[in-house]
């Protein structure tokens, strides 16, 4: 009985009855950084309404509140929290693009990839932590090292810059491995990682097959 009762009380939290006695359930919401009940921006209810978003969220705030302690991180702590500022400007920008969705989720692999690359506390092996790298390839076929900032998210992603290139791209189910796919205006990108064996493909060129290089 009280497992009964309990199950209706959460049905009846969830839900929006109208006058009419209409009832509508409300879209749930997810732990984030921020109070999503304050939540005013498009973006910031969109993180809410998002499980992989929220993990993002979370994660990307854990690196953040690193970084601001290391002395020798660069940039240096102030200016990380004047960059973290105008991060957060740009990310809420994303409401107004065609897919706010993929923006929101470049926005927070692309500063991630940042505040780990500019600190060693940032890259500290937490054990809770939802993100790896940068790691640098070298790919076969291609002169500048690859850096890859994996997000585990539940789908993950993975953040890929090279020269003066950079993607995003999204887990998807593989038989073996782990793939990574997505698109820009110049094709279609491929990730695949099975232990030591990495390949990479990006428009124009065929599978490249990419070894793990050293790091710092």
């Amino acid at each position: 009985m009280k497992t009964v009762t309990t199950l209706f009380t959460c049905l009846l939290a969830a839900s929006v009855c109208t006058a009419a006695s209409t009832c509508v359930m409300a879209a749930p919401t997810y732990k984030t950084s921020f109070d999503c009940g304050e939540a005013k921006a498009p973006v910031e209810k969109l993180i809410c309404r998002d499980p992989q978003l929220a993990q993002m969220d979370i994660e990307l705030t854990r690196l953040y509140r690193l970084a601001l302690t290391d002395e020798h991180s660069v940039p240096r702590p102030d200016k990380i929290m004047i960059d973290q500022q105008f991060w957060i400007d740009a990310r809420n920008q994303c409401a107004s693009t065609p897919v706010p969705k993929t923006c929101t989720v470049r926005s927070y692999a692309e500063r991630a990839h940042q505040l780990r690359q500019g600190s060693a506390i940032v890259r500290t092996k937490d054990p809770y932590r939802l993100t790896e790298g940068p790691l640098a390839f070298r790919c076969t076929g291609l002169n500048p090292l690859v850096a890859a900032t994996f997000f585990t998210t539940q789908p993950g992603v993975v953040y890929l810059k090279w020269a003066n290139t950079s993607i995003v791209l999204n887990q998807e189910p593989s038989d073996s491995g782990t793939r990574y796919t997505g698109k820009d205006s110049q094709g279609n990108y491929s990730f695949w990682q099975d232990g030591d064996v990495v390949l990479f493909q990006k428009p124009g060129s065929g599978s490249m097959s990419c070894k793990a290089e050293p790091v710092g």
